[in-house]
């Protein structure tokens, strides 16, 4: 038998299909970009590889200047952190 008709039971609808309605009626916001065009994520490359080795190796304790430096190249591109 098809899926749909299993056990007598009318087909339900799964989260896909409600993302898709609801992405009609509602729109989701841009996200922000930062003064290079990219989001907060992609910004600060160089930065955020430093930081993220020194954490990973080393711990957050150990590394407040690499965080620091990181969170003044989000600034400069424009994002309030």
């Amino acid at each position: 038998r098809p899926p749909s008709t299993r056990r007598g039971r009318a087909p339900q609808s799964t989260m896909a299909d409600a993302s898709a309605s609801e992405g009609a009626t509602h729109a989701k916001p841009a996200p922000t970009l930062g003064r290079s065009g990219k989001k907060i994520c992609c910004s600060c490359p160089d930065t955020k590889k430093v930081r993220d080795e020194c954490v990973v190796l080393r711990g957050e304790e150990h590394c407040q200047a690499e965080i620091e430096a990181h969170k003044v190249c989000l600034r400069a591109e424009g994002f309030n952190i």
